[in-house]
């Protein structure tokens, strides 16, 4: 069976663009959390995202019309011009017909529904042309970027939240050892909108300032954005070209809670089945993990499920392998958030670095694992886990190692 390498990485965060910059500002623990700019949040009791900034989709987009296009698919196709460059591939050099995309979404394209609902308040639904059609549904994420690039291979969407991601490289995974393509983009994107904002308002999920995975004085998520597609293909493949090798898949875990719309199991099952799946999946005896990236929401009920999930999974192991959430930087960046996790365990696995959890300086008692405090880590990095749990109860974990040469 074929192994699948990951040769390229491109993200749109809001702590910058691209693998470079993005990486360095992961491990000096920079965070891109401040006052909400796109919408007035004045109805709202909290005021905090985690935007993108400086963003212009007309530096990636050279194809297609950028005004026809939505923000997460503008998103969708940056970062997709990031990996392949950071990958030494041209596009146009490319087997159109064997190269695909899976792609990881949340909400799609929810500013164009913002815009409907909009026009309906207003009663001016007679300003609402056709191309709302060409813009909104979640699908057109992947076709758009399928477009601007000439792939005319597998193009899948995956909507399950903020695990989609980690979905779309299973998939992706998938569809090169099955043969049924050499090259794909895989990753996630969501934009920020009202309608995200809005339902964890109403949930009293949003914290009031920062996001502090595993603190005890944690008070909820920050909504974010953003995107993060890595160029995977046959391991051999990779070799023969002699690419720059961040990773290997090793294996993924999926599964479902069947328990809640938006409340985790309390006892972690779901999660202890998507990991140790992955883990089988792998080949991955739990004590050869070198590093954990944490769902890490900054929430009360996730990061005590997640960790009460990884203590079931890795015994005594779970007290020695470092643990750390990005989204203490990033804040949570929906179905681009495990995209983004997983392309940050490449790098890991690359530079043999761990990112911190920022903002965690009175430990939660409870939640009593090595979560890399405040600051990155110098550490070999052979294997890595990336673990998402999403609303739904979509849980989906995959793993990456390093790939010697």
């Amino acid at each position: 069976m074929r192994r699948v390498a990951v040769t390229g990485i491109g993200m749109i965060t809001p702590i910058g663009t691209g693998r470079e910059t993005v990486w360095r500002n992961l491990i000096e623990g920079v965070h891109g959390i401040g006052p909400v700019q796109s919408f007035d949040t004045s109805q709202f009791r909290t005021h905090i995202g985690a935007e993108v900034k400086e963003f212009c989709a007309d530096d990636y987009v050279s194809t297609l019309e950028t005004a026809s296009l939505g923000r997460a698919s503008q998103f969708a196709i940056a970062a997709a011009r990031l990996a392949l460059l950071d990958a030494g591939l041209d596009p146009d050099d490319v087997d159109s017909d064997r190269a695909g995309i899976s792609m990881g979404t949340t909400s799609g394209e929810p500013n164009q529904i913002e815009s409907f609902n909009d026009a309906y308040a207003d009663g001016n639904l007679a300003s609402v042309g056709a191309e709302l059609l060409s813009r909104y549904p979640c699908h057109l994420i992947a076709s758009y970027t399928a477009r601007e690039l000439n792939f005319r291979g597998i193009n899948t969407v995956i909507p399950t939240a903020c695990a989609a991601g980690n979905h779309a490289i299973a998939h992706a995974s998938d569809v090169l050892r099955a043969e049924q393509a050499d090259l794909m983009l895989a990753g996630g994107s969501d934009a920020f909108s009202r309608i995200t904002y809005s339902g964890f308002a109403a949930l009293m999920a949003i914290a009031p300032e920062w996001c502090q995975p595993f603190d005890k004085n944690r008070r909820g998520m920050i909504p974010g954005e953003g995107a993060a597609v890595l160029v995977l293909e046959p391991l051999d493949r990779a070799l023969r070209r002699n690419a720059v090798i961040y990773a290997e898949v090793a294996g993924y875990g999926l599964s479902c809670d069947a328990h809640h719309p938006t409340g985790g199991d309390p006892e972690g099952k779901g999660a202890v089945r998507a990991m140790e799946s992955a883990l089988a999946a792998g080949g991955i005896h739990p004590d050869d993990v070198s590093y954990i990236s944490a769902h890490g929401t900054g929430t009360k009920t996730n990061d005590l499920n997640e960790t009460i999930a990884v203590k079931r999974v890795f015994g005594e192991a779970a007290y020695r392998i470092p643990i750390s959430s990005i989204k203490s930087m990033l804040g949570h960046t929906m179905g681009a958030a495990s995209a983004i996790e997983a392309a940050m365990c490449a790098l890991a696995i690359h530079s043999d670095r761990i990112p911190p959890t920022i903002h965690l300086n009175d430990p939660d008692p409870d939640c009593d694992l090595d979560y890399v405090a405040n600051q990155a880590r110098d550490h070999r990095v052979e294997v890595a886990m990336s673990n998402a749990y999403a609303f739904g109860g979509n849980n989906a974990s995959v793993i990456l190692k390093k790939v010697e040469r």
